[in-house]
């Protein structure tokens, strides 16, 4: 499918695919810049697994990362990519997955 600006200049959209918890500081630069709740920021603990940030549970919290949340909601633009500080997250010219929601 062509993809086009408003002005008709050819344009390939660049949808968010993964985020490295390796390299994620857990900024949240991108969380800000993406108005489409893509990521979310999640806690890791020291065993590798995710938890939810609860004000309770901050002494099971080795790290602060950016996971992926509703990757289906991406339109491609690049701006988390742009804000990124750490190279973090890997994008691909996919085309996106059509729900059958709705479809009769």
């Amino acid at each position: 499918m062509p993809h086009a600006t408003r002005d008709g200049r050819s344009w390939q959209p660049e949808f968010l695919v993964a985020i490295d918890a390796k390299k994620c500081i857990g900024c949240g630069r991108c969380f800000k810049v993406c108005g489409r709740a893509v990521m979310v920021l999640k806690g890791l603990n020291d065993e590798g697994e995710f938890v939810a940030l609860d004000d309770d549970e901050d002494e099971e919290i080795e790290k602060k990362i950016m996971v992926m949340n509703d990757d289906g909601a991406c339109i491609g633009c690049g701006a988390c990519a742009r804000v990124c500080p750490t190279n973090c997250q890997t994008h691909a010219a996919q085309a996106p997955v059509l729900s059958a929601a709705g479809a009769d």
